[in-house]
């Protein structure tokens, strides 16, 4: 079996890895074949880089994968699934943006071009297969993310404190000023919270949040890209896993706070309330409620028996989306071939 990857591998440019990097592996370790476009920084000449890829590799893959995101990434997926159409190559958008639904309204038509004439389409999260089906697309299926679960050390903590934890790319649609918002106010309770912000620069948000955390006065420890398990070790010394997106799907860093024992604390937003349960694995606040979010935070402090269960319920959730039982779903599919 080969497949054709497509999506934003760029990891040696100091970026999170992405699905491709992660999912990729995965396939690699069942022995299919895959190959991988694009490691090209630049977005014109990650495009090009993309199609030309495509063009070349279209007729000795038997799929083409290609991760699909709601900006300016969306472009990526709907060109070369075109030229995927055009050489009669089976492809499978895996839709990851959280901003979708907004995408199938805006260019309708492009969509349908692009999801209809799919192979099958592949929502990570229940979310965007409802958003989907609601749109009209019926090729869609779930096969939800995945994680080793067993490189995710599960830390029983008996008493928590107000150590909160960051972790996602600085951009502006991940909102990485609301954190800072919520240290402030936490500290007017909890004089010692402290924040952790862990992750690369993706659009000069990084630095702006610098910039504020000392407008507002108060002391954020920015660590910048880490490795996977450096950031698993830092999560050891925090207590609470804060995720302030405005638009999201099933972000793979909410999925690894859960495993490893962090209550997480996140925006309501996007596919996340497909994720999470509030009040059962997690707490939901409203997008940008900083006010609500300390206040979350607080009765998670004040109430360790409750949130030990919290962080139980969410191990026991993304135990059931490990690897082992992911890449049947994946296998079934290539079956369908």
């Amino acid at each position: 079996m080969k497949i054709l990857y497509i999506g934003n591998k760029l990891s040696g440019h100091g970026f999170n890895k992405t699905t491709i990097e992660i999912l990729g592996k995965s396939f690699e370790e069942e022995d299919y074949d895959v190959f991988y476009t694009s490691k090209k920084k630049n977005q014109f000449l990650r495009l090009l880089d993309m199609m030309w890829t495509t063009v070349k590799c279209a007729k000795k893959a038997n799929f083409i994968i290609i991760d699909t995101y709601s900006t300016s990434s969306f472009w990526y997926a709907f060109f070369c699934s075109q030229i995927a159409r055009v050489f009669k190559t089976k492809y499978i958008p895996i839709l990851h943006g959280g901003n979708l639904p907004k995408r199938l309204e805006v260019n309708p038509k492009l969509c349908k071009m692009l999801f209809n004439n799919a192979f099958i389409n592949v929502a990570p999260s229940n979310y965007l297969l409802s958003e989907f089906n609601n749109n009209g697309f019926q090729n869609v299926v779930y096969i939800p993310n995945s994680i080793e679960i067993k490189k995710y050390p599960f830390k029983v903590r008996k008493l928590f404190e107000p150590k909160l934890l960051w972790v996602r790319a600085f951009a502006t649609i991940y909102n990485p000023k609301m954190a800072v918002d919520v240290l402030k106010e936490l500290q007017v309770h909890f004089p010692k919270a402290s924040l952790t912000m862990v992750g690369p620069d993706k659009d000069g948000s990084m630095e702006n949040t610098k910039q504020y955390a000392n407008k507002l006065g108060v002391e954020v420890c920015f660590t910048n890209r880490l490795t996977k398990e450096e950031w698993i070790d830092l999560s050891i010394e925090s207590d609470f896993f804060i995720n302030t997106t405005h638009f999201d799907n099933t972000p793979i860093s909410v999925m690894e706070a859960m495993a490893l024992g962090l209550p997480v604390v996140s925006t309501n937003v996007g596919g996340l309330s497909y994720l999470l349960e509030h009040n059962e694995d997690s707490l939901l606040v409203n997008d940008n409620d900083v006010s609500q979010m300390v206040i979350e935070i607080s009765k998670l402090i004040t109430n360790a028996e409750k949130t030990q269960k919290i962080a139980s319920l969410a191990r026991l959730k993304i135990e059931k989306m490990d690897w082992n039982f992911v890449k049947e779903k994946w296998n079934a599919l290539f079956l369908e071939e």
